[in-house]
């Protein structure tokens, strides 16, 4: 699996994404000791100020690896066991027989059956996953709301549940990862922020990396550009935002470089102990925000490359924000990309996304990044 980093091939890749009409991204990729760091286009469209490689971003669901791993540290320390009942844990947040039935495994992996909370949380976003009868206003309606994250686990445990726990197909659903906070926080008797930071962010020796104290980016960022599938024309930014609507299962703010770091240590093993790093890479079938089925463990993903491997990390997006952290299993090959703007493709008369320009310029970047 000898790889190489070709700088012209990945700058070439990273300006073709800008050109397919993603504002701004920057990206840093890794073989061995050699480190690429790339980017292209503008952080503010209004005043064309550039991005760069090092600008700190909303990394969304990337977050989840690090809960996950805090998790799994309380289970390393016997205070957590994966297999039993959430009920045991949080008795009156996930009640009588549910709570007997789903285990702190299923949330991890996100077959506890319980709904997604976002459409309750934003009342426009309603018909989500009904892309079509959506509306953006929410978002706006919603800048500043400081959300109870008790209140949004109610709303996703009183929906209507999208499968048994332990089914054969999962959901992903971000009611699992804010039910891993608050038993984290039981268990720990701090707050998930402050222990995740210390135990997790501190552990892999990241600097960069942090929970946001109110709805600002602190330090050099790019704004984020919200589209919501052509509804917002042209895109609104949303780089200030309460992440409370998230959490620590989705808040996080970091850069390219922490991302590759901590995903490095993570699978180098001085995150969690070998057992839970082997118990955080044993996959079951999930479906995605997306919808398409993926293989998914616990807080981790997988993606394939041919004779390359398998990588491991995560996806995140926020409200105008994404990013893509993957890992090769020896460590070796590791890439992060950072983009500004959220769900660019628009709808058909059926309401499904269409195809963009941006969707394969990107498919090309991750496998020029991942695979060389």
């Amino acid at each position: 699996m000898k790889n190489s980093l070709d700088s012209a091939a990945l700058t070439t890749a990273v300006e073709d994404v800008h050109r397919a009409g993603m504002p701004g991204l920057f990206a840093e990729v890794r073989d061995g000791d050699q480190v690429w760091r790339g980017a292209a286009g503008v952080a503010d469209v209004a005043t064309g100020r550039p991005v760069t490689a090092g600008m700190r971003h909303r990394v969304g669901s990337i977050t989840k690896p690090f809960t996950a791993a805090a998790v799994l540290q309380q289970v390393d320390c016997g205070l957590i066991d994966l297999d039993a009942p959430v009920g045991r844990y949080l008795p009156e947040l996930v009640p009588g027989e549910r709570g007997a039935a789903i285990t702190v495994r299923m949330l991890l992996h996100h077959t506890s059956g319980l709904a997604e909370y976002l459409p309750y949380a934003y009342p426009s976003l309603k018909a989500f996953p009904d892309l079509a009868n959506t509306r953006p206003e929410s978002l706006e309606d919603h800048r500043f709301t400081r959300f109870d994250p008790v209140e949004l686990i109610a709303m996703g445990v009183a929906a209507p549940p999208v499968g048994v726990p332990g089914g054969p197909l999962g959901v992903y659903s971000n009611t699992n990862y804010l039910l891993l906070v608050q038993l984290l926080e039981q268990v720990t008797g701090t707050t998930a922020e402050q222990y995740i930071t210390r135990n997790v962010i501190e552990r892999a020796g990241l600097r960069e990396t942090g929970f946001p104290a109110g709805p600002y980016v602190d330090g050099p960022h790019s704004q984020l550009y919200e589209a919501w599938f052509g509804m917002i024309d042209p895109p609104r930014d949303h780089s200030v935002h309460d992440m409370s609507w998230v959490g620590p299962a989705a808040s996080l703010i970091s850069t390219v470089a922490d991302l590759n770091c901590f995903l490095g240590r993570l699978l180098a093993g001085e995150i969690v102990s070998p057992s839970s790093l082997a118990q955080m890479q044993r996959t079951v079938p999930v479906v995605s925000q997306e919808g398409r089925t993926i293989d998914y463990g616990l807080g981790l993903h997988p993606m394939e490359g041919p004779g390359q491997g398998t990588f491991w990390g995560h996806g995140g997006t926020v409200w105008g924000g994404g990013a893509l952290a993957m890992t090769r299993a020896d460590g070796k090959r590791q890439m992060a990309v950072a983009v500004n703007m959220q769900r660019w493709n628009r709808l058909d008369s059926a309401g499904k996304p269409q195809p963009h320009p941006i969707d394969g310029a990107l498919a090309t970047l991750y496998r020029v990044a991942m695979y060389g």
